[in-house]
């Protein structure tokens, strides 16, 4: 049996891989409804408010479920991300706060106007800047570079996320949100107009997916050596590398072919493989290059608590996050005519 460390670094991951499955095309979609063109702009921006509506504010429960397991069963971890990374998580979650103002009173307000317009933009700029913020903490964390003392402030709380690589992690990042958002959104309408104009920006993005995962390979050579030591030398790293231009390829040619359900299956495959490969590639640490899941860990009364806890809320709100999806995505969003199916 894996110990009680692995199972909550598990269930963190998992946490991690729905956030970028689910919170990840939100954000992309925001990104999307900055560059909204052409003659159907207005139709583009409300099918992605109708259809990142009704789930948007759930699918945080992942980012929750991750904070709360990293300071309750790795607390050395989590103090040393949150003292020197506080500068870019601090921004990020300002976007995240502006995001959902944004979006709420956007959606509050019925007119058509300028006021309406303004809202629009600081859903869209906090869509397109927070996963960058995201990707820049993950690639930071990755670097090895952290510290919590140091000689001066920059030194402790700059120099380890201002650095090319942690910023093409999070350009990365962004890509990848705004890759998901484009594929899943072509399943949200009948419109053929509008479904080519999301398949356009699906393949495009792909394009500047593979592009941006080129570039974060090249610079982790000297931003995070030890991930790409183990991204080129474990023996799992071509299997898994495989597997995930095999989902690339699938998501392309299915774009291609206009096969959108298959897409989406294929596209959030490739994400999810890229997230596991990271997480691979640190494993066993948590902060590299010497916090692990295990010299991290809580005492075992509290992994094992946390760990009962997680199985019981998993029994409530795998169900429950099911029905909501079942109800509210059922069918498509937004018909030729916008108004929501019934």
């Amino acid at each position: 049996m894996p110990s009680l460390e692995v199972l909550l670094a598990g269930a963190v991951l998992v946490a991690l891989t729905f956030y970028a499955l689910m919170g990840g095309a939100d954000y992309g979609g925001g990104v999307w409804n900055l560059l909204a063109s052409g003659p159907r702009s207005w139709a583009q921006r409300e099918l992605i408010a109708k259809a990142i509506g009704p789930i948007w504010e759930a699918n945080h429960v992942w980012l929750i479920l991750v904070i709360v397991v990293l300071f309750t069963c790795f607390p050395v971890a989590f103090s040393t991300i949150a003292t020197a990374l506080h500068i870019p998580l601090t921004l990020m979650l300002i976007g995240i706060v502006c995001r959902g103002s944004a979006f709420a009173f956007r959606n509050h307000e019925h007119r058509e106007g300028d006021l309406k317009r303004r809202w629009e933009r600081v859903f869209a700029l906090a869509s397109l800047l927070t996963p960058i913020w995201i990707g820049v903490v993950v690639g930071a964390i990755a670097s090895g570079n952290l510290q919590i003392t140091g000689d001066s402030f920059a030194a402790v709380f700059i120099h380890s996320w201002l650095a090319p690589f942690p910023f093409a992690v999070g350009l990365f990042a962004l890509v990848l949100f705004a890759y998901l958002a484009a594929v899943y959104l072509t399943l949200e309408t009948d419109d053929p107009e509008l479904r080519e104009d999301f398949r356009k920006r699906a393949l495009g993005a792909a394009a500047a997916v593979g592009l941006m995962a080129l570039v974060v390979y090249l610079l982790s050579g000297t931003g995070a050596p030890s991930v790409k030591r183990d991204l080129s030398s474990s023996w799992w790293t071509w299997p898994l590398q495989l597997a995930t231009g095999v989902m690339a390829l699938g998501a392309v040619f299915s774009l291609w072919t206009n096969r959108f359900h298959l897409a989406r299956l294929f596209a959030a495959g490739q994400v999810g493989l890229i997230v596991w490969g990271w997480a691979l590639a640190q494993y066993p640490y948590l902060v590299e290059p010497n916090i692990t899941i295990y010299n991290a860990a809580a005492p075992v009364t509290t992994l094992r608590v946390v760990l009962i806890a997680l199985v019981a809320g998993a029994l409530l709100l795998m169900p429950s996050f099911y029905y909501l999806l079942r109800v509210f995505k059922g069918g498509l969003a937004f018909r030729t005519t916008g108004q929501k199916l019934d």
